[in-house]
C-alpha cells in the first residue's frame, strides 16, 4: 500500500471512530464518515467493502491507542503501582468533564450497541476488554507484596473495570461525577482493607 493510500485508509479509519464515538455505530452513516475524513466515496469503499469491516478497523485502532492514549498518560501522572490505577479511573474523569457526560468509555459503548449483532466485533471489543485489564493486573503484581497473597489479580482487574464501566455509565445518566466518584471512593476503601490485611496478616472485619 502506497503512503498516500495509507494515509486515506487512516483518515477514514479515524473520522469513523470518532463519529461511533460520538453518534454510536448505527446512527452513524457512511457518507457522514466520508466528509468527516474529506475524501471521496470511492475511496471509503476501496479500502472498507462494508460498514462492518469499517468498525472492526476501529477496534483494531483502540487495541493500538490504549498505551499511548490510556495507560501512557496516567503512568506519567503517577509512579506508585496502586496510585497508577486510580490515575487511569481519573482519565476517565476528566473524560466525562470534557465531553460534558456526552460521550463516555467507547469500548463500553460499542459493546453495549453491537456485540450480539457481530461476533467479530465481539471479539475485538473483548480483546479491547482484555488489553485494559491486561495493564490493572500489571500494575497489582507490581504491588504484590503489599496486598493478600491469595489476591486474585485477574479477578480483581476485572472488577476495577467492572467498576469504571458503571461509573461511567452512571454519571452520564445523570449528568453528573457523584456516582463516579462514589464508586472509586468505594474501590479505594475496598483496596485500603486489602492492604490492611496485608500488612497485619488479618482479615478486616465484615461489616455487617
Amino acid at each position: 500500500m502506497r503512503k498516500g493510500q495509507s494515509l486515506t485508509k487512516q483518515r477514514l479509519a479515524e473520522a469513523a471512530r470518532r463519529l461511533f464515538w460520538e453518534k454510536g455505530y448505527e446512527s452513524t452513516s457512511l457518507q457522514e464518515v466520508v466528509e468527516r475524513a474529506g475524501v471521496r466515496a470511492g475511496s471509503l469503499y476501496y479500502f472498507f467493502r462494508t460498514k462492518e469491516e469499517l468498525l472492526l478497523a476501529v477496534l483494531d485502532n483502540y487495541v493500538d491507542m490504549l498505551w499511548p492514549a490510556v495507560i501512557e498518560p496516567a503512568f506519567s501522572r503517577a509512579t506508585d503501582p496502586m496510585e497508577r490505577i486510580f490515575a487511569i479511573l481519573e482519565g476517565y474523569r476528566q473524560g466525562l468533564i470534557y465531553t460534558g457526560f456526552a460521550h463516555g468509555c467507547p469500548i463500553g459503548n460499542l459493546a453495549l450497541e453491537v456485540s450480539d449483532e457481530y461476533p467479530r466485533a465481539r471479539e475485538k471489543i473483548a480483546k479491547n476488554f482484555e488489553g485494559w485489564r491486561t495493564w490493572i493486573r500489571k500494575c497489582l503484581e507490581n504491588a504484590a507484596e503489599r496486598l493478600p497473597v491469595n489476591l486474585d489479580r485477574q479477578r480483581m482487574a476485572t472488577f476495577v473495570l467492572t467498576v469504571m464501566e458503571g461509573a461511567v455509565m452512571q454519571a452520564r445518566a445523570e449528568h453528573s461525577l457523584k456516582p463516579f466518584d462514589a464508586s472509586v471512593e468505594q474501590l479505594r476503601d475496598y483496596f485500603n482493607r486489602l492492604l490492611a490485611e496485608a500488612a497485619t496478616g488479618e482479615r478486616p472485619p465484615t461489616i455487617q
